[in-house]
């Protein structure tokens, strides 16, 4: 070897990540801006390119190098390196390269039927792309399975979220259940007595851009390596280099646009921030997905939901649509906070939130451990809708089980990941309230620098460095402590 075997890893991972950022924009382009009779070569294109990357890492020479490399002398960061170089390694080789490309090409037919069927109300017409989407992934969950020893759903899970099980799930997802519908009765009584003014639209497509650009730069985002574009589901996608947000519209209200808008912009900031002299290795990656939502929800419910934030924001909303009742500041923060059971996951309120996430996570777990099946999602949809929020989703596919693109996409494992990320980002907030006593009247003067340089220091410029554990307690002194999020809701609505 003219290179130590650690140098071979960092070369081949450096090499991924070149193809991959191909790849992303590629993928980026096929969700917002492709037209839809280039939807087939695209899927074939980037299911080419999936096999490409699955052979590279799964090189069989590449487990002599990581063998060898454990030998060698390496530095702290360079040990954390390997540490997720093997993890990326040993994830791939427990894959078949043909399933590989033919799940890439059964979730590119689905997710694009989707964004047609969806509206469409076609349950029957999704579920023909969607049983061989669950088809693969099941055999995905049962190969990692093998390898991992995990249960099936538990090896899709720890793909997004390493070290989590639905074992460890269940309990403080049951927890949250002791507690939170309680607490979402209690607000809602609570929140009857106000006369709270809802904003009255039209408000056009261009105004909600222009709105939310200047979100995105209260919030520090950089624009001369990112951008913001509309698609049918909102998301971040793209590289740390080149981050690609998008959002979408609707004229008869503009809340779901600029908190979407700030939401990515909280997924885009960790991006562009993760260790730069890294980027190219796994240890520059983000941690997992539960600490890329608590970025994207620390910006939009710790941040864009404080009183001190809606203040600021509130002379951009009246320069885009004009000066209006409902846009008083202590007027607009209550509409903002306002808890109403409602059909949509991605418009739900702070408190409801949970409850859709919970939902999507116990079917899902079924579908994926073979108890369920496909044909069964909207019944159990319909049944966990009425009990968890009073809300009536009968042959309402289009608002209820068909909404998300996730399974679509074959993201299955994915959906605990914004409840973690909420608790997480509570933790995060009560870590920088210790560290800044007055850290609210600070963001409403229009600082919110000891917010975002904490996050900087303590989460994005860390990467994968450390375990998702290792990296909480460094932060702020405990791993999870689901009790910081309960404090937070009690405290926002109760107070």
């Amino acid at each position: 070897m003219s290179q130590s075997a650690y140098q071979e890893l960092s070369t081949t991972w450096k090499r991924l990540h070149h193809f991959g950022h191909l790849q992303a924009l590629a993928g980026w382009d096929r969700m917002s801006m492709m037209p839809a009779s280039g939807n087939d070569a695209r899927a074939n294109a980037m299911a080419e390119m999936d096999g490409l990357l699955h052979s590279i890492r799964t090189n069989p020479q590449l487990e002599v190098f990581l063998d060898h490399a454990e030998r060698e002398a390496l530095d702290d960061a360079q040990r954390a390196n390997l540490r997720e170089i093997r993890r990326d390694w040993r994830t791939a080789n427990a894959l078949p390269a043909a399933l590989v490309q033919k799940q890439s090409m059964a979730n590119a037919k689905c997710e694009h039927a989707w964004r047609t069927q969806r509206p469409a109300n076609d349950w029957p017409g999704f579920l023909t792309n969607f049983r061989e989407v669950l088809k693969c992934s099941r055999e995905q969950a049962t190969f990692l399975s093998n390898q991992s020893g995990l249960k099936p759903y538990d090896a899709l899970m720890d793909y997004y979220e390493p070290g989590m099980t639905s074992e460890k799930l269940d309990v403080s997802f049951g927890d949250l259940l002791t507690w939170l519908p309680d607490l979402v009765r209690k607000v809602r009584v609570k929140q009857a007595q106000q006369n709270v003014i809802a904003p009255k639209g039209p408000f056009s497509r261009s105004a909600q851009y222009a709105l939310g650009l200047e979100a995105m730069k209260l919030l520090g985002f950089d624009f001369s390596a990112g951008r913001l574009d509309e698609s049918a589901h909102p998301f971040c996608g793209g590289v740390p280099e080149d981050t690609r947000l998008t959002t979408r519209y609707r004229e008869d209200e503009f809340v779901g646009s600029l908190m979407g808008t700030i939401h990515e912009t909280g997924h885009g900031r960790y991006e562009q921030n993760l260790p730069r002299n890294l980027l190219g290795q796994p240890v520059a990656w983000a941690r997992s997905a539960g600490i890329h939502e608590s970025q994207s929800l620390s910006f939009e419910m710790q941040i864009g939901l404080s009183r001190a934030f809606v203040g600021l924001i509130v002379p951009h909303i009246v320069k885009q649509f004009g000066a209006q009742p409902a846009f008083d500041p202590d007027n607009l923060y209550q509409h903002l906070i306002r808890v109403q059971p409602s059909f949509i996951r991605v418009d739900a309120d702070e408190l409801t939130y949970p409850l859709h996430v919970i939902l999507r996570y116990r079917i899902e777990r079924d579908l994926i451990e073979g108890r369920i099946e496909a044909e069964d999602i909207p019944a159990l949809w319909d049944a966990a809708m009425a009990d968890f929020l009073d809300v009536d989703t009968r042959g309402n596919y289009t608002n209820g089980c068909m909404q998300d693109v996730h399974w679509s996409e074959g993201l299955f494992g994915y959906f605990p990941s914004y409840t973690l990320g909420a608790m997480y980002a509570a933790q995060w907030f009560a870590a920088i309230r210790r560290a800044v006593p007055d850290l609210d009247t600070q963001m409403a003067a229009g600082n919110l620098a000891p917010a975002l340089d904490w996050l900087k220091t303590n989460v994005w410029e860390q990467g994968s460095r450390w375990t998702t554990d290792e990296l909480v307690t460094r932060a702020t002194g405990s791993a999870l402590d689901p009790a910081h999020y309960r404090r937070h809701l009690e405290s926002r609505y109760l107070a």
